[in-house]
């Protein structure tokens, strides 16, 4: 391809909305250009690298046997009531009536669609198990979208899913796509890491996140270096500390505390360290109301405790439950005398005594209370959010939290939407069985954000050569002087007769504009034709890293494709 002719509209400046490394290099290399908040253009550049990453994750789909199909973007709501989530997703669902008034959505995934198919056509046990696939484009109507292609209202997605016969069967396929995964990152590059996660409104037994640790990455990852536990915040469990902070029991002692409410506020006025308080939080579990302890200087994590309740609605205790369960304003509940509450207690409970805890009455806290003595809990469970430095559940080590971005997500979905969609199959001895599944995702317009993130310098985007939108750039320094003109001519006809994906810089433009639009796109490896090539009759062969070497001109092709496969793994280098 010729620069001259390509549609490449490099920025020099600083893009104001970009608020990314890969946001402002995707704007200033030419790539992609905003249609709309959260909605983007992928120019010919972009694409190009866009298909790369599509036929890369298409392979290793197909590779473990998996099927290709094409599902409607367009869903009706009758499919999503059948499992309770048109409500659920609410307002991230773009919703619309059509002109009889039939109510839609668009998809932001296809667990209905798919399973609505499947429970069509598989009956029996000898149509399973399956794993079936797309590549398409999905819709979420972000309530902030943000960094570019990370976090857009429009995206390309890959959604698989697996149907099974058993849980072997299901947990066979889950290690599959998993190892496709891997093997898909390791192809683009990417330094990442598999990650225990929460389902989400997916939903399922249990799953996984694949992420690479970003500074601009929005998710929290939890990490131990000494056994290589990992999970994203939400599922992060923590272990205990058991006795640090035991003293002799004292005195239950009732303190008045005249519009102390805050932890801090509380702390500061009785002078002790705010993870001797105990926080009394009112929650609805499904309707009921039940109260949560965790430390005073932690907060509480409503994805572990509603995993712990087993419930599918939990939300605050609005003022009014508050004051009527407790009987005193808000910012003064506590344990003591708590009647008709189930009390959930973070595990970190028992590890500490004589606490300050709310004494439900206004105005007034209890000192030196203590578990058992002076209140009892119903159930203890891990129900606070990690932190850094917390103790690790698995082994003696601790904890760091580093930021990360999600690439793709595995679940293991059991019978949930199999039984709630009546998708059924006759086993062998003709009862019927709900079809045990699987889901798994991968953000592909995301991974090219992932990619750059990762993989840049000062000057621009540093592309793997399994996805970069082209192999190799001849840079003719100056394209008045003949001899670099035809010089570069032979080589990009030479190349293109072998395959070799070139682009050729065939501007008038200065030599510095040519250098940096060079550095910003990001070619794995340059041929420079300069005044040198002339005079030494060699010709500068470069990684866009930086190392350079020269080679005779005659031997310029072979050694070009022998450094493209090198560098260029193929699917058989992952076997």
């Amino acid at each position: 391809m010729r620069m001259s002719e390509l549609l490449l509209p490099t920025l020099f400046e600083e893009p104001r909305e970009a608020e990314s490394i890969s946001h402002r290099l995707m704007l200033r290399a030419g790539l992609i250009r905003m249609l709309a908040a959260g909605i983007y253009s992928f120019l010919p550049l972009g694409n190009r690298v866009l298909l790369k990453v599509i036929r890369i994750i298409r392979e290793e789909m197909d590779r473990i046997g998996a099927q290709e199909l094409l599902m409607p973007a367009l869903h009706p709501k009758e499919l999503w009531m059948e499992t309770g989530r048109w409500e659920l997703y609410g307002q991230d669902m773009f919703k619309f009536k059509d002109r009889k008034d039939r109510e839609f959505g668009l998809g932001p995934t296809h667990e209905e669609v798919i399973t609505d198919i499947v429970r069509k056509i598989v009956r029996s046990y000898r149509g399973l198990p399956k794993i079936l696939y797309q590549i398409q484009t999905k819709f979420r109507d972000e309530p902030r979208p943000r960094f570019g292609i990370m976090r857009g209202r429009e995206f390309i997605m890959k959604d698989a899913y697996s149907f099974g016969r058993s849980d072997e069967e299901a947990g066979a396929s889950y290690e599959n796509v998993y190892t496709a995964y891997c093997r898909i990152f390791e192809r683009l590059g990417l330094d990442y890491r598999a990650v225990e996660a929460d389902p989400g409104l997916i939903g399922g037994s249990s799953s996984h996140e694949f992420m690479v640790m970003a500074e601009s990455g929005e998710d929290l990852t939890v990490i131990c270096d000494s056994c290589g536990y990992a999970a994203n915040l939400e599922q992060a469990e923590v272990g205990e500390r058991r006795g640090e902070n035991k003293e002799e029991l004292r005195v239950l002692e009732l303190k008045e505390t005249p519009g102390m409410k805050t932890v801090e506020e509380v702390s500061n006025f009785l002078g002790v360290s705010s993870e001797r308080l105990i926080k009394t939080l009112l929650y609805k579990a499904d309707g009921r109301v039940i109260a949560v302890l965790v430390p005073g200087d932690r907060e509480v994590n409503e994805t572990k405790l509603r995993r712990l309740l087993g419930c599918s609605c939990l939300e605050m205790a609005d003022v009014k439950t508050i004051e009527e369960v407790s009987g005193c304003e808000v910012g003064f509940s506590g344990p003591i005398g708590l009647e008709g509450v189930l009390i959930i207690a973070d595990e970190s409970i028992k590890e500490g005594n004589n606490f300050v805890v709310g004494a439900n009455r206004t105005d007034a806290h209890y000192l030196n209370a203590n578990l058992d003595r002076d209140f009892k809990v119903g159930i203890f469970g891990d129900v606070k959010i990690a932190e850094e430095k917390d103790p690790c559940s698995r082994c003696q080590g601790s904890l760091k939290i580093c930021r990360g971005i999600e690439l793709g997500h595995v679940f293991k979905l059991g019978t949930q939407y199999s039984e709630a969609m009546h998708a059924l199959f006759m086993d062998e001895e003709g009862r019927e069985r709900p079809i045990i599944m699987g889901c798994y995702g991968i953000g592909v317009t995301r991974l090219i954000a992932a990619i750059i993130e990762q993989s840049h310098d000062e000057k621009g985007i540093i592309w793997p050569m399994s996805v970069a939108p082209y192999k190799i750039l001849i840079l003719p320094v100056n394209i008045t002087d003949n001899f670099q003109k035809d010089l570069s001519e032979e080589l990009y006809k030479e190349l293109l007769d072998q395959d070799i994906e070139v682009l050729i810089d065939d501007r008038d433009e200065s030599a510095g504009r040519k250098f940096n639009d060079a550095d910003l796109i990001g070619i794995p490896l340059r041929l420079f034709i300069g005044k040198k090539a002339k005079e030494t009759g060699k010709i500068e062969i470069s990684y866009r890293t930086g190392e350079k070497f020269f080679e005779e001109r005659e031997e310029i092709s072979e050694k070009i494709k022998g450094l493209i496969d090198i560098s260029a793994k193929t699917p058989t280098d992952y076997l």
